[in-house]
């Protein structure tokens, strides 16, 4: 079983540990390359379904490319797609593009509290329908208290502390000096009634190693993620605002993949390009700490 067959056997467990013992269960979709992995694992642990819906956090300033990819796949493969938004900033204007609030700030109203009143069902929630293409609000606003997330310890430093199975408040927040022992394959799921858990089946895998799966399973991914034309791709995608493409004239997964294993990119973040990352008056840490992906 060579590297690959490993992490995704170990993803594959995780998952399915996961359906057996959380029964509100939620997967993140951030459309992103680390998300789209994991719901390929996710239809591999399902033999081909999805059992739970998948919900992504539309802050209304994502790529216009990204929504569209998003809704395509979703009909595509018959998901269950729910989106929530802070509907009351973007009506008020209070965001990083509209002037009003620096980059930290809107990070936080525009990802973390929608983040956590979206799963709470405290705010409205909308589902797509995959007849007809169309959104419409959702009825069911049950709490999500499991939820799936792409998180790798390799992307940023906060992500390292993490745990496979990682408790937070009931409020989403996070105590990282709170958080169980992992030790063989050995996991705690019995937590105390009203824990939110956070659940990363991707927390071993490094950025090659989701390039180099995509590329063996010929997972589909945005097309954002390679140049095309210009010089330059997205190594990592968010709010069209605060993200830039990197230099680079990878123009397939398998160029991807072979940039990647040269080490040109060694020296620079794969966050490199969110500029939420290296703004003051706040970090990562500090939004994962109160909610954030």
């Amino acid at each position: 079983m060579d590297r690959l067959d490993r992490l995704e056997a170990q993803s594959v467990h995780i998952l399915r540990e996961a359906y057996r013992e959380f029964k509100d269960l939620a997967m993140l979709w951030s459309i992103g390359k680390d998300s789209t992995v994991m719901l390929w694992l996710a239809r591999k642990a399902f033999f081909g379904h999805v059992p739970f819906p998948l919900v992504h956090i539309d802050t209304a300033f994502k790529i216009p490319e990204m929504i569209a990819w998003r809704d395509r796949l979703a009909r595509e493969w018959r998901l269950t797609l729910i989106y929530g938004r802070n509907v009351e900033a973007l009506a008020r204007k209070e965001t990083f593009p509209d002037g009003r609030l620096d980059r930290i700030a809107c990070c936080k109203a525009l990802k973390t509290e929608p983040l956590r009143r979206t799963l709470s069902g405290e705010w409205p929630r909308w589902r797509l329908d995959l007849e007809s293409g169309e959104w419409r609000e959702d009825p069911d606003r049950r709490a999500f208290t499991g939820v799936i997330v792409g998180a790798r310890a390799d992307e940023e430093g906060s992500r390292s502390k993490e745990r496979y199975f990682s408790p937070r408040t009931k409020d989403n927040d996070w105590d990282v000096g709170d958080q169980p022992p992992e030790f063989w394959n050995q996991y705690k799921t019995d937590f105390a009634p009203g824990t939110h858990v956070r659940i990363h089946p991707l927390l071993d895998w490094t950025e090659l190693n989701l390039w180099e799966y995509v590329e063996r399973e010929s997972i589909p991914v945005i097309p954002l993620y390679f140049d095309r034309g210009d010089g330059r791709r997205y190594r990592s995608l968010g709010c069209w605002p605060c993200t830039q493409p990197v230099e680079s004239t990878a123009r397939s997964v398998a160029e991807v993949v072979v940039e990647l294993r040269s080490g040109r990119l060694s020296r620079v973040a794969e966050r490199a390009g969110r500029a939420q990352d290296k703004d003051g008056g706040g970090t990562l840490e500090d939004l994962r700490r109160d909610g954030y992906m």
